[in-house]
């Protein structure tokens, strides 16, 4: 007979279950302690399950309606800021020889 406080080894739930999970429990249909023992999962498992898709949800709706997510394109970000430095660098190298230049027509 299995003790009632041994330490159960993770389960691991698809999408699909997760899904699942989260629509009993925010519909009401069952409490979060019965949804673990449903799913044979820790009460914390359907805690973060629900926080995953509340967080998932805020950030959908906080990109504005019909506006799919973009991929970040790093090599364009990279380049781009490197685009940056470098002009930086052009501008600094153009006063820094206009005030040599600008000397030397002094004497």
């Amino acid at each position: 007979m299995p003790e009632p406080h041994a330490q159960r080894s993770p389960r691991k739930l698809s999408a699909e279950t997760k899904w699942e999970v989260f629509l009993s429990v925010a519909s009401g249909e069952i409490t979060q302690a019965d949804a673990a023992r449903k799913w044979q999962v820790d009460v914390s498992t359907v805690i973060g399950i629900r926080r995953t898709v509340k967080d998932a949800a805020m950030a959908a709706l906080a990109r504005g309606p019909g506006r799919p997510a973009k991929e970040r394109d790093w090599q364009l970000e990279a380049a781009r800021f490197e685009i940056g430095q470098l002009t930086e660098a052009i501008k600094a190298q153009a006063i820094e020889l206009s005030i040599v230049r600008g000397k030397a027509g002094w004497g």
